[in-house]
């Protein structure tokens, strides 16, 4: 598993050696309503793909030589285009399909283009001995918005794109919480 990889990472790896391990806000969960989740908020993590990447982050953490970047909900651009990332795919089936279906519409993100992340990690580069054995969320507090206001967002630019609340079901993704200090 990715976990174990990591975990053998550091392992085989020289103190002196640096690592910038880009990892996921995920572990945060299910936040506390009105409570914005920094650094400090302990992990809870509620999926199979939330925990093995808290456990690795540990890892790597008190190996003493790595800095971890817990990521926002992406979206931009890339080669391979990344449908399941959730602006992304709220994007594509606004644009293709003319409506979006929203679960929980009230659940929260945060969110960050790739290209942020990118420049996140070259100052990462710069500044390493600085930021060494410390996890840092990487998104915007200003990018905090549910699930509906992402939907408007979108209609701003689609207007006419349809936004249909379903309550009937459960969104399978229970994770809901902002970012900020």
């Amino acid at each position: 598993t990715n976990q174990e990889a990591v975990q053998w990472l550091t392992t085989v790896t020289r103190p002196d050696q640096k690592i910038i391990f880009p990892t996921t806000n995920s572990g945060y969960g299910i936040g506390q309503d009105g409570i914005h989740c920094t650094e400090e908020t302990p992990l809870n993590p509620i999926s199979l793909y939330g925990v093995t990447k808290t456990e690795a982050e540990k890892s790597l953490l008190a190996n003493g030589n790595a800095v971890t970047l817990r990521l926002a909900t992406v979206f931009g651009m890339s080669p391979r285009m990344r449908l399941d990332l959730l602006v992304n795919d709220f994007v594509y089936k606004s644009l293709e399909n003319g409506y979006l279906v929203l679960f929980e519409a009230h659940f929260i993100r945060n969110y960050i283009h790739v290209r942020d992340i990118a420049n996140t990690f070259l100052f990462m580069i710069e500044n390493y001995d600085k930021c060494n054995n410390n996890a840092f969320n990487v998104g915007l507090t200003s990018a905090n918005c549910s699930k509906l206001d992402l939907a408007n967002k979108i209609k701003q630019y689609v207007p006419e794109l349809v936004i249909v609340q379903n309550d009937f079901k459960q969104d399978f993704d229970q994770r809901n919480y902002k970012i900020g200090r």
